[in-house]
């Protein structure tokens, strides 16, 4: 039996998540077979299955775009989770630099860079979409893209340099192009 999911969400992110004429939510109701019930008020969203006989992991998956709309990507990336192969993996900065706000702002600054270009560079060199929006970190791509990200990000969050966090990024991607070509041509 599959059930209801719950999901909080800002309500400055209500908006994104109903769109125009509620254009995104209709959308996302139709490509995971459910029903989105928004609450406004509260930013409370209930994800009902229309029947009982779908598959559970649609209403994950709009548990997933829900949650990724409420961590500040745009609908359209938020919809790349509609593939299976594609993941949300958020990662709460106060985990590494406790309750304070003027740390957290200092590593969202980090990982964003000047005019968005440390995020731009992660994103270009893993493939995954970042999204930085209040204490968190949230990342969309495959497990791969997720994974190198992911540990992008958490060097960052540690204090490594960005220098080096770019080495280890352009290390990663020749490792996964390479991985991926042989993968195409079925060598081991």
């Amino acid at each position: 039996m599959v059930t209801e999911e719950y999901i909080r969400i800002p309500r400055e992110r209500i908006g994104v998540l109903i769109g125009k004429n509620g254009s995104t939510k209709k959308h996302i109701e139709n490509s995971t077979q459910t029903k989105l019930e928004i609450d406004s008020e509260s930013g409370m969203v209930t994800i009902i299955p229309k029947s009982e006989s779908i598959d559970p992991m649609y209403v994950l998956k709009a548990r997933d775009i829900v949650r990724a709309i409420g961590r500040g990507f745009s609908p359209e990336v938020a919809l790349r989770l509609l593939n299976e192969d594609v993941m949300l993996d958020v990662i709460d900065i106060s985990d590494y630099v406790g309750r304070s706000k003027k740390a957290i702002r200092r590593q969202k600054g980090r990982i964003i860079g000047k005019d968005g270009k440390t995020r731009q560079i992660i994103e270009n060199m893993t493939g995954a979409n970042i999204s930085v929006y209040g204490k968190t970190v949230a990342l969309i791509g495959d497990l791969e893209e997720i994974r190198i990200a992911r540990e992008a990000v958490e060097m960052l969050l540690e204090g490594a340099k960005h220098g080096t966090v770019y080495r280890f990024l352009e290390k990663k991607q020749q490792e996964m192009k390479v991985k991926r070509f042989k993968e195409t041509f079925g060598i081991k």
